[in-house]
């Protein structure tokens, strides 16, 4: 009879080189002595983590922003929470047209960060306005009535602009109660945004909780052509 025992799992984890048990009882063992020195033990080490994990969200894939005045209405409203996807334009991704987007408005629109719709991107020709009263890029006129406030026209600002590589052109949907690039084409940089300072892409509303809302690409800026010269 063969009366050679077996060896065990616990055995085998022992053997002389094989340290992964070792490894697992060493973390364990510094993990409870973290939980022993803090005050409420493994609740606080929970909620410490779990704050971690929030603060690496909110930096590096969505932020909550809250809007601070009534210049995107009928959209957005003052008091909305909106979550700013932060990846949106990230890994060689661009800003689009019609894509509502928070930027650091510092140094050319004030100390700030500001949400406006992209109306024209680089190498864009941005007019206001045609015959029927609309903005026209590149040519097409755009039809902005499903999202600007009701009661605005297009800009009482005439403007014709050429929006430079890397630059947006951004625009409130609430025209006459917004200071957005019409306001600044005097100032350096002409009120172009640099891309760079772009934060991320207003995707959702997610307070109040009855206006939760998907903020999506307008369809009217689709059938805008693509900028002369350009390539994609």
């Amino acid at each position: 009879m063969d009366t050679e025992a077996q060896p065990t799992e616990r055995d085998r984890s022992s053997r002389p080189g094989d340290t992964r048990g070792t490894e697992e009882r060493s973390r364990f063992a510094l993990v409870s002595r973290i939980t022993d020195w803090l005050p409420g033990g493994w609740i606080t080490l929970t909620v410490l983590v779990c704050l971690v994990f929030l603060l690496l969200l909110n930096a590096f894939v969505v932020q909550p922003f809250q809007i601070p005045s009534g210049s995107m209405e009928q959209g957005l409203r003052i008091g909305d929470r909106v979550l700013v996807n932060k990846l949106a334009y990230r890994f060689g991704a661009q800003p689009r047209r019609g894509d509502v987007v928070v930027f650091d408005g510092t140094g050319y629109f004030g100390h700030a960060d500001y949400i406006k719709r992209v109306v024209g991107v680089g190498g864009d020709h941005v007019v206001c306005c045609d015959k029927e009263g609309q903005i026209q890029v590149n040519g097409r006129s755009v039809d902005e009535t499903a999202f600007l406030y009701p009661g605005d026209s297009a800009s009482s600002v005439p403007f014709d602009v050429a929006v430079p590589d890397g630059g947006l052109f951004v625009l409130g949907d609430h025209r006459s109660d917004s200071s957005d690039s019409r306001d600044h084409l005097g100032s350096p940089g002409g009120g172009m945004v640099p891309v760079g300072d772009v934060i991320g892409r207003a995707d959702w509303v997610v307070w109040p909780s009855d206006r939760l809302t998907h903020l999506k690409r307008p369809a009217a800026y689709a059938r805008v052509p693509a900028a002369e010269g350009a390539h994609g």
